[in-house]
């Protein structure tokens, strides 16, 4: 049995782990039942864990590409977080899962890792690049100009849907009066 720490506040670490089960088993033990049963929270000894945040990696889908190109790929981690563990990674068969932080609901926890998951490391993903500078050509302004149309503007769209109403409270009217 292994014992991870997670701690609610953290953001871009991935966690990865190796299930230890037969392909047709895999869906049953990592996907929530109905009734709210979940095994791989109970494997993990997770007190909260995201079902939208698991990623579920049959090495055979990855159809030749290496796990760790696909960690990169998919998850963000960077090559020099994987270079310790490239080999490892990418000699594996079966089953794999990836946890990232939001996959903890940030909650403070404390996993203890039992079979048939095994604890096979946790990885920084890269932060994204901080916003960049607005754009400032007029195609990239489109619409947002410091008058812009909208109710109550001018808009040619309000006065469109004012006329049809007129047009439709006039026939019903009319229709009203000749009968």
């Amino acid at each position: 049995m292994t014992t991870l720490q997670i701690n609610g506040s953290e953001t871009d670490t991935l966690r990865l782990f190796l299930l230890d089960l037969p392909p047709e088993a895999v869906e049953r033990y990592t996907t929530m039942a109905g009734t709210g049963e979940y095994p791989l929270k109970y494997g993990l000894g997770a007190t909260k864990l995201r079902p939208g945040f698991v990623d579920v990696i049959d090495i055979r889908d990855l159809e030749g590409m290496p796990l760790s190109t696909y960690l990169q790929q998919a998850h963000g981690v960077s090559s020099a977080a994987l270079a310790g563990d490239r080999a490892r990674l990418d000699a594996l068969k079966g089953t794999v899962i990836a946890l990232p932080a939001q996959a903890f609901e940030n909650t403070t926890q404390t996993l203890t890792v039992q079979t048939p998951l095994r604890h096979l490391g946790t990885y920084a993903e890269t932060k994204p690049a901080g916003r960049s500078a607005p754009i400032k050509t007029t195609s990239a302004r489109g619409l947002s100009s410091a008058n812009p149309a909208g109710p109550g503007k001018g808009s040619s769209t309000t006065l469109k849907l004012i006329v049809a109403i007129l047009a439709v409270i006039v026939v019903a009217v009319m229709v009203m009066v000749l009968r």
